[in-house]
């Protein structure tokens, strides 16, 4: 691995999916690299933690202790691809303090690569905050998550640019199975014969895009 990414999955809004964005990205890491380190910065329950708790720490930022527990880990190029799951309560201090300490300057020297994930909402914070973002994190490592589960009219013109990830929406039924604490992404493509499936091609098209995503965002790093 030429540089180790480092996907922060992140939203100013709760209930927009950002916690499954999360779970998808460390179960295609798990099964691209064979492992992966998770953070989950929740509050609420079902988290990351419940989940896939096998590759998942508890962080916060709450203060400086908490803060550098969680940082520390992230500016090292280990290769171990990291995955923050970042609730909408932490994501304005997370933020601040990524700009205070120059976070993604320092990624820049440590081979790291953040690749911010920002899961669009329908409400006005969310599009404040994406603002917010464009600002402060370099070109091409921002990338909006449009989960058409949850904005089923499309996306904020400001936001669908070039730098979007579509999550299809699944039926209603999927999408509760999906939600179980015992349910696997790559536990259901080994399980599953049928190909032809609707949650099969779901799950095998956002891990091509995941793919995609890692690399494009690793070659423009070190281009």
């Amino acid at each position: 691995m030429l540089a180790t990414p480092i996907y922060i999955i992140c939203s100013p809004s709760p209930q927009v999916g950002k916690t499954l964005i999360a779970r998808l990205v460390s179960e295609f890491l798990l099964l691209k690299n064979g492992t992966a380190l998770s953070f989950d910065v929740n509050l609420k329950e079902p988290s990351l933690l419940d989940y896939l708790p096998n590759i998942t720490e508890t962080a916060d930022v709450i203060d400086t202790y908490g803060k550098m527990q969680l940082i520390d880990p992230l500016i090292v190029h280990d290769r171990v691809a990291k995955v923050i799951d970042l609730g909408f309560h932490a994501f304005d201090e997370f933020f601040t303090m990524c700009e205070e300490i120059g976070f993604m300057e320092e990624t820049m020297r440590c081979y790291v690569v953040p690749i911010i994930l920002f899961v669009a909402g329908a409400d006005r914070s969310s599009w404040r905050s994406y603002e917010m973002l464009r600002r402060r994190i370099p070109p091409g490592a921002l990338v909006v998550v449009h989960n058409e589960f949850v904005l089923r009219g499309g996306l904020p013109e400001a936001m669908d640019g070039e730098r979007v990830l579509h999550i299809p929406a699944l039926p209603v039924f999927l999408k509760a199975y999906i939600d179980r604490l015992s349910f696997s992404f790559t536990g259901y493509l080994h399980d599953e014969k049928d190909w032809s499936s609707e949650l099969h091609q779901w799950i095998r098209r956002s891990y091509t895009m995941l793919r995609d995503l890692e690399l494009s965002a690793i070659m423009r790093r070190l281009s």
